[in-house]
């Protein structure tokens, strides 16, 4: 008798107490029935038709073991306008698949429709086209492996790529680069302890497909926002293999950067899948069960509802796609054992019924979930749809794009130092009415998408030429300066300019309430030419160039992160008044002249100067002075809370500070930062 179980979903190792072989489940309301496709060594394909249907689960029991190389084949109707578009000719991903072997080819055998005719299915067999799921050992040596449980309050985010930290990389072995291992090796977690960081946010490891329109232009994908499984490690970031070696080699990387120390957050992309809209391949979900899956136009379900600019979006209100985002979720927790997500456009997971919603079912699930409960969750809080910034639950945290535009506004001379001093505060316009944290703002200037910190200081254009498309991609709004020349330039002006603008940014992201997040490289000035889209740019513009470091601007960075660390009045976890009243934790705004910043002072639009104490109890006191003007500026600096002000770090290289100061001349655009111990 067969004995197996609907659940859980996808393909798992039974025990040789029960039969040994392997449990079988796959979902679909819409299938008539499920073939298991194994593959030999050889390449040879045995069928095996799922007999048991509970519910709309079809499960059974298929012969095999670790190693085994498997697809699914969906029988049922092809109805296009009906939202029906099974096709046992194709073989599909398991949506639960721990590794994938092999890519994915772009031939029309992979499509389930004819090129030519979109509503007629096509039945050329896609075997030859596609890759296979893998059964893999779930059995790890963790040994004694402990998640570092950062406090959000002490956390500076280090958002990286896997394949481009290290693909140049001189100490890491050259067979390692770009990998899993890669990223283990202790060349790389050492450049990260030494810079300060507490947790490296990864680029999507999620397994996903190169893009068949790059691949004509001799391109690649490189970000990898285009996933198909999400379960399963990335297959071309392993050193050892992609039969199953992937899992263990990333396992092996959580636990080397947790030995020191540090988080691993996934970037993941739940919102959409690589099988695009109507006109897009058949691979996985798009074959097993559309309509459940997808979110379709209810007028016209041959259609899908795209809030993601790529064709289609997962349909989060339908119970197998949460199912299918919550088990993936826990897996990668208790399984693998990272620390957190930041969740890809995550507004589009919060539609319901098509509107954002702050109590949507994928928002309850996750809020109610023990297994999540521990770790950090982050949002994207937008979409092609709409500009979410501070609409997500408490326990959120979220990319804070109103600090990217605030403070790049700033420093290029056409913000205002209210705006200003609210980002540095912790964005209390956003956050504090409703009861939130500052530490719901994960602060950025510059993330994978966009300018690079030495980017938006050098160009005023996106210059994507290499991508192809005539420049008409990427985002035109950069609020960039280049300091007075396009690009590469040999004027010793510009370039010292640019050099104090790099500071001023850094000095500005790294002492701000709330959660710094520094884009990988920003600390040694790593440039992609003026690229501000390098997502199909899997070459020396995207990776990391080591040899050219700005050591300087590194150590500069260094030391803003150590005074982060020792000053906790720079970490605040709630709102604070401005110590007039007596109070010592506070954050106190003066004019140059040292007086408190009064109404007035804020609705000037031409005021380019003031200063920024920080002060806790238990706290070293930090003053930061501002000068945003294109003059230098006199700054009275008030008495030191512990008799004298030390100099800690200046953009400007010539400022110095005396054993007592009274006045300062800070110069023109720039950053000086003193503290009392």
């Amino acid at each position: 008798m067969d004995k197996s179980l609907p659940y859980p979903l996808g393909v798992t190792l039974r025990s040789d107490d029960a039969g040994g072989g392997l449990n079988v489940a796959v979902y679909s309301e819409t299938a008539d029935a499920v073939d298991v496709a194994v593959f030999d060594e050889d390449g040879a394909e045995t069928r095996h038709r799922l007999p048991n249907r509970t519910g709309h689960v079809f499960h059974g029991i298929v012969p095999g073991g670790v190693g085994t190389r498997y697809g699914f084949r969906v029988h049922g109707e092809w109805e296009p306008g009906e939202g029906l578009r099974h096709n046992a000719a194709k073989l599909l991903l398991d949506p639960y698949a721990k590794a994938v072997e092999g890519q994915w080819g772009a031939g029309e055998e992979t499509f389930g429709h004819l090129f030519d005719d979109p509503e007629a299915r096509n039945d050329a067999d896609s075997a030859g086209s596609v890759p296979r799921s893998v059964v893999v050992d779930p059995a790890f040596d963790w040994g004694g492996d402990t998640r570092p449980h950062v406090p959000m309050a002490d956390t500076v985010v280090y958002e990286v790529h896997v394949k481009g930290f290290t693909k140049q990389h001189p100490d890491v072995p050259e067979e390692i680069r770009g990998t899993y291992a890669g990223m283990a090796h202790p060349a790389a977690v050492q450049h990260l302890l030494d810079l300060g960081v507490t947790s490296v946010e990864l680029l999507p490891v999620h397994q996903f497909v190169q893009d068949s329109h790059l691949a004509e232009k001799g391109l690649r994908n490189y970000w990898g926002y285009n996933s198909i499984g999400f379960f399963a490690p990335h297959n071309e970031y392993s050193a050892s293999g992609d039969g199953g070696q992937q899992v263990r080699e990333f396992k092996e990387m959580v636990k080397a950067l947790h030995a020191a120390g540090l988080e691993v957050i996934l970037d993941v992309v739940y919102n959409h899948t690589a099988e695009g809209n109507h006109m897009g391949p058949t691979l996985s979900l798009k074959g097993i069960d559309n309509s459940s899956y997808y979110r379709v136009v209810m007028e016209e379900p041959e259609n899908y509802f795209d809030t993601t600019g790529t064709g289609n979006s997962l349909n989060v209100s339908h119970p197998a796609a949460l199912q299918l985002i919550m088990d993936s979720l826990r897996y990668w927790v208790t399984e693998m054992h990272v620390d957190g997500f930041r969740f890809d456009l995550a507004t589009t997971l919060t539609r319901q019924w098509g509107d954002a919603h702050v109590h949507s079912a994928f928002l309850d699930i996750v809020h109610q979930d023990p297994v999540l409960a521990s770790v950090k969750l982050i949002a994207e809080p937008w979409d092609t749809q709409g500009y979410q910034v501070g609409g997500f639950p408490a326990d959120w945290s979220e990319w804070n794009g109103k600090y990217r535009d605030d403070v790049r506004d700033f420093w290029r001379g056409q913000g205002s130092l209210g705006a200003l001093t609210q980002r540095i505060t912790g964005s209390p316009d956003v956050y504090e009415a409703d009861r939130r944290s500052p530490l719901c703002s994960v602060n950025f200037l510059t993330a994978h998408d966009g300018f690079t910190l030495a980017d938006l200081t050098a160009y005023d254009e996106k210059h994507n030429e290499a991508n192809g498309e005539n420049s008409q991609d990427g985002e035109s709004d950069n609020r960039s300066w280049n300091c007075g020349a396009e690009g590469e330039t040999d004027d010793e002006g510009v370039n010292a300019l640019r050099a104090r603008q790099r500071r001023n940014l850094l000095t500005t992201l790294l002492l701000s309430a709330g959660v710094p997040m520094l884009l990988g490289g920003d600390e040694f000035g790593r440039t992609q030419g003026g690229n501000n889209n390098a997502y199909c740019q899997d070459d020396e513009i995207s990776w990391f160039d080591w040899k050219n470091r700005d050591e300087a601007l590194l150590e500069f960075t260094r030391e803003l992160l150590r005074l982060r660390r020792e000053t906790p009045a720079l970490r605040a976890s709630w709102y604070r008044g401005n110590g007039l009243d007596g109070s010592p934790d506070a954050v106190l705004s003066l004019r140059a002249d040292g007086e408190p910043m009064r109404q007035e002072d804020w609705d000037d639009a031409n005021a380019r100067a003031y200063a920024v104490e920080f002060s806790a109890q238990d706290s070293a006191t930090v003053l930061l002075l501002v000068n945003g003007a294109a003059n230098p500026v006199e700054f009275t600096v008030p008495e030191a809370p512990a008799g004298r002000w030390k100099l800690v770090v200046s953009s400007d290289p010539q400022q110095e500070v005396g054993r007592e100061v009274s006045e300062l001349l800070v110069g023109e655009w720039s950053t000086t930062v003193l503290r009392s111990a």
